[in-house]
């Protein structure tokens, strides 16, 4: 068996899984004047693009949290706790229970959106800026990730390179 066969194998044995050290969905939506008529189709809008919920999700609970967190962080400016989520929510979406609650929340924490401290909650602020400012949240919130990705490719891309000449 030649070295790169043995190579191949080896590759194609690998847990491919355990190499995934984060996934990032991003959805490249258009934004029509219908997705902004109203704030629940805006918010909607933004857990689909961000990869929160997925195409013909019927499931509110995800999109009333992402909607608290936004609320809490770029209009109250503040961090809130269970309490205060569940209260906002309950009132202006519907009636959502502390497990579900904590469930997307940790969801969200997996997926890099979502931060907790002390028993408050908030987006994840970003590396350069004011973290209750959209502009700059919205501005760095795949910054780092992509600058990773891109230097792994990179680095990919030169040893493939060099095992090729």
């Amino acid at each position: 068996m030649s070295i790169n066969l043995q190579v191949y194998f080896y590759v194609m044995e690998l847990n491919e899984s355990s190499l995934i050290e984060r996934e990032i969905t991003i959805r490249n939506l258009r934004l029509t004047k219908e997705v902004l008529e109203t704030k629940r189709s805006i918010v909607r809008w933004l857990a689909l693009s961000l990869g929160i919920i997925n195409p013909g999700e019927s499931r509110l609970s995800a999109v009333a949290i992402l909607d608290a967190l936004i609320y809490f962080q770029f209009i109250k400016k503040s961090d809130p706790n269970i309490d205060e989520l569940t209260q906002y929510i309950n009132k202006n979406w519907e009636e959502i229970n502390e497990k579900t609650l904590r469930y997307h929340l940790l969801r969200m924490k997996k997926m890099g959106y979502v931060e907790n401290s002390k028993g408050v909650f908030s987006l994840k602020p970003p590396s350069i800026g004011d973290k209750y400012d959209y502009e700059a949240w919205s501005k760095a919130l795949f910054e780092e990730d992509y600058k990773q990705v891109s230097r792994k490719v990179g680095e990919a891309l030169k040893e493939l390179k060099n095992r090729t000449q």
